[in-house]
């Protein structure tokens, strides 16, 4: 047992490095090539289905949507949405004709089966209108 503890304390150590050094890498979910967005007007908390042309997601917390007209809408969400920014993919379903702030998206992973499986579930933030840099 003696000699298991050096080598156990060094994984230990190695372990606890790599960590850290992940956390100084900002692996947060955010990406840094996201495009600046410069806000136009006030955050809105629906966006009514029939407008929504567009949406890009950027990373596990921030979703993109183009409206008719060419507005963009910003949506930040409250949470991290893991694997929402790998697979850039999602759904979601109201029985509103609106997507608000209060419905969950959940993401979806296409692994060339017969179908998407659902990777998680996320809550929307506010929508806030946006042009972005290019």
């Amino acid at each position: 047992m003696k000699r298991v503890t050096p080598f156990l304390i060094a994984g230990v150590a190695l372990a606890v490095a790599g960590c850290t050094a992940d956390a100084k890498q900002g692996n947060d979910g955010h990406r840094s090539d996201i495009p600046k967005a410069k806000v136009v007007g006030k955050p809105v908390n629906c966006l009514p289905l029939q407008t929504i042309r567009e949406s890009q997601v950027r990373d596990d917390w921030t979703i993109d949507f183009r409206t008719s007209g060419g507005q963009w809408y910003r949506n930040t969400l409250p949470n991290r949405c893991f694997s929402l920014g790998f697979e850039r993919a999602f759904s979601y379903s109201t029985s509103l004709t609106q997507l608000c702030n209060v419905d969950i998206i959940t993401v979806l992973v296409n692994n060339g089966g017969p179908g998407p499986i659902n990777r998680g579930a996320c809550g929307l933030g506010e929508f806030t209108p946006v042009e972005l840099e290019k």
